[in-house]
């Protein structure tokens, strides 16, 4: 049974935040803290990637960039598990709050973008209790990366995503990297229950007319009608490379276009795609 489409049955009251790196998520969720802890309550405060075991193995790992996206999500899987154990359960056994930063829907979001199966995800944390309150700090990747460098130097490899070779700027990277973690989050809200209707998809006759493949209508067609539980952005990048775009495309958004960050060759093919009635 996949425990996160169930109601638990504890005591205890769960509470979960989730978002991208830099979202704001981890400096509310320590306001909560603090309020409930004025009130007279005690809730428990528990974070991703926090197993000292597994923390230390990941920290080696990362430090040699040799942790491939399925050894990284396993070792998450890992820490998870502990967290779980120790410092999830007990507590709300015991009929306390927990506050927790980063749960399954962070490996649901950033394992996906890596490289990992999807369903192959859902399954490594079909053990997990479902959250009472979920709460998902949506924030421009902009904001999110003036923040973190706002107080420290530099962005960490793995946070920007340095491992996927997305660009060789960390800063451009990890607009990428985090952008395609974001379109995950805000791509299928059902991903924890429900949601069987398949996509309506698009006009794949007029996109492939707008970039020139009028020959690849067919297969186009086929990924925008596709359901085999595809996020978007998987959906995306499919579509970017039946059309020969280059990779960029799959994180742009229109906030970027606005801004002149895109390859300045495909503004005119995706402005008239934005403004095509599809």
């Amino acid at each position: 049974m996949d425990s996160l489409t169930q109601s638990h049955n504890l005591p205890g009251k769960l509470i979960i935040v989730e978002g991208i790196d830099g979202s704001g998520k981890s400096t509310q969720l320590q306001l909560v803290k603090r309020y409930l802890e004025a009130k007279g309550l005690r809730p428990f405060f528990t974070e991703w990637n926090s197993a000292e075991l597994v923390k230390a193995v990941t920290k080696k790992g990362k430090k040699k960039m040799a942790l491939t996206p399925m050894t990284f999500s396993l070792l998450h899987a890992t820490d998870f598990a502990h967290r779980l154990t120790h410092n999830i359960l007990p507590p709300l056994k015991a009929g306390m709050i927990v506050l927790a930063d980063r749960y399954a829907y962070t490996a649901f979001a950033r394992d996906v973008v890596r490289g990992c199966d999807r369903e192959w995800v859902r399954k490594v944390y079909q053990f997990a209790p479902r959250p009472d309150r979920a709460f998902y700090f949506n924030v421009p990747i902009d904001v999110s990366v003036s923040r973190i460098l706002s107080g420290r130097a530099k962005l960490k490899d793995y946070e920007a995503g340095m491992d996927l070779n997305l660009a060789a700027d960390p800063v451009a990277s990890f607009k990428i990297f985090q952008g395609r973690i974001l379109e995950e989050y805000n791509s299928n809200p059902d991903y924890d229950g429900g949601g069987e209707d398949p996509p309506s998809g698009g006009d794949a006759k007029l996109l492939c007319a707008t970039f020139g493949v009028p020959e690849r209508e067919a297969d186009v067609h086929r990924i925008l009608h596709a359901y085999d539980s595809l996020f978007e952005s998987q959906r995306h990048m499919l579509l970017a490379r039946e059309m020969g775009l280059p990779e960029i495309t799959v994180s742009l958004g229109h906030g970027y276009i606005a801004q002149g960050e895109a390859p300045h060759d495909l503004v005119p093919k995706l402005v008239q795609i934005g403004d095509a009635p599809l």
